[in-house]
């Protein structure tokens, strides 16, 4: 699985079942469930992708909305907190989030040119994950992988030809 992500314009249809256990965490948790929270959470948990924050305020103004900085972040953070988004760091300066329910486990290829992130998946890294873990003795928990690189737009740009992708059967 490869593919490459728009932030903010629409993921599966998991949104309103996510808001729905996002007030309900707020509850659980006594705390508010206020307009602008849901305001904030029904964009995030409708997104697909890695969005800034930037990305979530473009779109709440594309949507009328006006929430502060702070009640982004505050709401960033209380959803992390609830294990519904998961924080990115991509050596950008500044994090992007990505929603964790409905998300199949994936690696991400991020370019340092324009700053795309390709998502894939890869069923031998999965069984070399075990391998290395098991020749280690280690119990592996969980992994990330981040393969930072120049996608092959940007190498076109550059006049540079990106490398040929392996043909079936080929060993990479």
């Amino acid at each position: 699985m490869v593919t490459q992500t728009d932030p903010v314009e629409g993921g599966p249809p998991l949104g309103p079942q996510l808001l729905e256990a996002f007030r309900r965490y707020l509850r659980e948790h006594n705390l508010p469930v206020t307009a602008q929270r849901e305001q904030v959470a029904g964009v995030i948990l409708g997104a697909r992708g890695h969005f800034s924050v930037e990305d979530i305020e473009r779109k709440l103004r594309e949507r009328g909305t006006h929430v502060g900085k702070a009640t982004v972040y505050r709401t960033l953070d209380l959803l992390a907190q609830s294990g519904m988004i998961t924080a990115r760091d991509f050596g950008e300066g500044f994090r992007r989030y990505e929603r964790v329910p409905g998300q199949p486990h994936h690696e991400h290829l991020i370019c340092l040119r324009c700053g795309k992130v390709i998502e894939f998946a890869n069923e031998r890294l999965e069984r070399m994950k075990a391998l290395i873990a098991e020749e280690y003795g280690f119990r592996h928990h969980h992994h990330r992988l981040e393969i930072f690189g120049t996608c092959p737009e940007c190498q076109l740009r550059d006049g540079v030809a990106p490398p040929s992708p392996p043909q079936p059967g080929q060993r990479s």
